[in-house]
C-alpha cells in the first residue's frame, strides 16, 4: 500500500491527464463533447456522493482516494479510445 501522501500525488498527477483529455474532446466540439460534458459533472457527482459515504460508514481517506484513483484510470482509458 502507497503512503498517503504518495497515493494523493499520484491522484493528482492521473487526473491532470484526464483533464487533458478532456479539454481536447471539448475543443473539437461536437455530440461527443456535449456527452463528455454530461458524463463529467454526473460523474463527480456520483464519485463525491461515494466518498461521503465510505467516510460516513468509518472508511478512511486513504480508501477514498484509493476509489478516486480507479475512477481517474478509467476516465485516462475511455477518452483516450
Amino acid at each position: 500500500m502507497l503512503n498517503p501522501f504518495c497515493a494523493a500525488f499520484l491522484l493528482a498527477v492521473e487526473a491532470q491527464k484526464v483533464i487533458e483529455l478532456r479539454l481536447v474532446r471539448l475543443a473539437w466540439g461536437g455530440a461527443e463533447a456535449q456527452a463528455e460534458m454530461v458524463s463529467m459533472v454526473g460523474e463527480k457527482v456520483v464519485a463525491a456522493m461515494e466518498a461521503a459515504n465510505t467516510l460516513l460508514a468509518g472508511g478512511t481517506h486513504e480508501q477514498v482516494v484509493a476509489r478516486y484513483r480507479e475512477l481517474v484510470a478509467a476516465n485516462t482509458r475511455r477518452p483516450s479510445a
